[in-house]
């Protein structure tokens, strides 16, 4: 294969991979804004949200044509064959995680007015972790990290369990005032939707884990207390 041929070859590989960066900056942006404004609140946020999804779709689809042109006419081996198998994959989960948190903004206009602050704010203290989650998997695939996405895939169980936990406690609101039914209800679906966030967080982790090993991540994950791979705050920043 000559010089010129490997070239081309390598930049199709790294706009494939610049165009699943971008995704996931945008992904990662929508989850942010929708938060902010479910504690503002702001429909002006919410519907940049929206109006942010088509631009996802939009790079979804040409990631998923590109890398399966690049498969049909390079025919890659290897760990390249892996990359563009793996763009797929990650744009999918991406393109998921987009949708999920338009679909957080499309609720907010019903929690206009919601009265129970520290519930948003537990929400949206889930909704941290969930973008932190997805923060760090987007690192781990820029760094091609196996420890990285590693990490983020054990750690989606504390997502879970804040999910569950907040379950719990709007049942418990709901029977003590029937009124509030149908606004916990409603904030019980923005929370689920945050929480399969974090579940693609833990598919795009191991698409990353098999790109850098060429094997699956297919190890037991620990449980609840079990986890060995505790949530650190990030840092503030100055």
């Amino acid at each position: 294969m000559s010089e010129h041929i490997v070239k081309s070859f390598d930049e199709e590989l790294e706009r494939l991979r610049g165009a699943v960066q971008e995704m996931g900056g945008l992904a990662a942006e929508q989850l942010e804004l929708s938060l902010r404004a479910l504690l503002e609140p702001d429909p002006e946020l919410a519907e940049q949200v929206v109006e942010a999804d088509s631009e996802i779709d939009a790079l979804e689809q040409r990631i998923s044509q590109d890398a399966i042109r690049l498969l049909a006419l390079r025919q890659p081996m290897a760990v390249d064959l892996r990359q563009a198998i793996a763009a797929i994959k990650i744009a999918f989960d991406l393109e998921r995680s987009g949708d999920l948190a338009k679909n957080i903004a499309l609720r907010l206009p019903v929690l206009k007015g919601f009265a129970n602050r520290g519930t948003l704010e537990t929400v949206a203290r889930m909704g941290e972790l969930a973008g932190w989650q997805l923060h760090d998997v987007l690192r781990a695939y820029s760094g091609t990290d196996p420890v990285l996405a590693r990490e983020v895939w054990l750690r989606d169980r504390q997502i879970d369990d804040l999910y569950e936990s907040n379950f719990r406690v709007y049942l418990t609101y709901m029977m003590e005032d029937p009124r509030t039914i149908s606004a916990y209800t409603h904030l019980h679906f923005v929370a689920k939707n945050i929480e399969r966030i974090g579940d693609h967080s833990t598919n795009i982790a191991r698409s990353v884990y098999y790109l850098a090993e060429g094997v699956p991540l297919d190890e037991p994950r620990p449980k609840g207390a079990d986890a060995k791979t505790a949530y650190v705050d990030p840092p503030a920043e100055t």
